[in-house]
This record gives structure tokens, sequence and C-alpha cells, in this order.
């Protein structure tokens, strides 16, 4: 068995070198390259459509009352995105305010009361971009309902007339405004309404002439559909 174990190593010994040397050479394999994720390309420009909610705060020497009210309402709009980081746009915006009758008095019993629960808005916007956020600033025309005021002197309504409704104004603002997944953007602004002042004319001696400020601060949180041109976000291959 020794002998014919040592005669078997032997022959592979010598066979082996040979037969390996008529094999055909290995084919090198480069390996496949590592997976790239395509980049995220982030375009502003198309439609919109949203809602908000947020709060209204008049300003000093006001009609309506430095106490917060909750607002909400439905914007919608168009931006278009130039050269790499500039937006520029259009938006309209309408607010529901809800009911609030606030009351200034004056001497002699009297008192002043006022309502107003609708604000709207058409403004342009320029922002600057970069990726999926969007700053901004907006201005333009504002609009509101036709103020409730009324006079009355120790609970009892008194006549009075001022200076015209005040309904329409200007307005302006700026936001930040974050893109968070394919056609969806959310937003957080500041916008101011001014609608000039309201001074009565005639009426209780005490009011005449007495001028108060039609200013409303407001603060929103919003979330927009945007619907595009092939889409707000693409992917670059």
């Amino acid at each position: 068995m020794k002998k014919l174990l040592l005669s078997a190593a032997a022959w592979f010994a010598f066979v082996a070198p040979a037969f390996a040397a008529d094999m055909p050479a290995r084919t090198y394999t480069k390996a496949p390259p590592a997976y790239t994720p395509p980049a995220v390309i982030y375009n502003w420009t198309g439609f919109y459509i949203g809602g908000h909610v947020g709060g209204a705060f008049a300003g000093d020497n006001s009609l309506t009352g430095s106490d917060g009210r909750f607002l909400g309402g439905v914007q919608g709009g168009f931006d278009y995105q130039f050269a790499t980081n500039g937006v520029v746009g259009v938006e309209a915006q309408y607010s529901w305010l809800n009911s609030h009758t606030t009351g200034v008095a004056f001497p002699g019993g009297g008192q002043i009361t006022s309502n107003s629960d609708q604000l709207g808005s058409v403004t342009g916007r320029v922002g600057y971009t970069w990726g999926p956020g969007l700053l901004y600033a907006k201005g333009g025309y504002a609009w509101r309902d036709n103020p409730n005021i009324g006079v009355s002197i120790a609970g009892t309504p008194a006549a009075f007339t001022t200076d015209g409704s005040h309904q329409d104004g200007w307005t302006v603002g700026a936001g930040l405004e974050y893109m968070f997944a394919p056609n969806w953007s959310a937003k957080a602004e500041y916008q101011y309404y001014n609608f000039g002042s309201t001074t009565f004319t005639s009426g209780p001696a005490p009011i005449v002439g007495s001028r108060f400020r039609d200013d409303e601060h407001t603060v929103k949180v919003g979330v927009n559909y945007r619907f595009g041109w092939g889409g707000p976000v693409a992917a670059k291959y």
C-alpha cells in the first residue's frame, strides 16, 4: 500500500503541472461599481393650492383690540424659478377669522364696538431657494369685509358717521417654505395688513374726531400641493 501511495503521488506531481499549463488563462472581471442614488433636483416652477391656520392680532389703537383671534383659510398661486436660486411668483389668499366683537370705552359711559371676520390678499412674492427650502418676501393688495362698527351710550345705540369703510388696503409679509415630499410643501409666514385709519366724523361729542388704526398682524402655518411642470422634484441620473 505504501508503494502504491508513493507511486500515485509521484504521478500527480509529474502530470499536474503539465495539465495546468494546458488550461486557458482566467479572464479578469472588474467589480461592478457601487450604487450611487440619483441626485434630487428641486424645481419650484408651477401652480399650487393649499390651506393655512394661524392667529391675528390687531395693532395699537385699533378698533378690533389687541386680543388674538384664530384664523384659517386657503391660498393658491404660481411660482417661477429662474437662474439657480431665484424664485418669483404671485399668490391669492383668503382667511376667515373667528367672530370676536371688541369694545373701546369713551367718557360718559360710551363704547365703540367693531367686528371684522374676513381677510384677503393678492400679492407678488420673491424668494431665494436652496434645494427644498425657500425664503421669501411678499407684498401687494389687501381686502377685508366691511367692519361692523357700533356706538352706544349706557347700552343705548347712538348715531354716528365715519370717513369710510376702509375695506381696501395693502399688505407685506415674509416666510419660509419647505418641500417635504414630491409635490408637497409646508410653510410658516408672518403677514401684516393695513387698511388705513377710521375717523369718527359725527356722533357723541367725546368720539367726534377720534381716529383708530385699521391693521392686523397675522402668523400662519400652511401646506401646499404643487402641480408643477413635470413635478416639483425630479431625479437626475
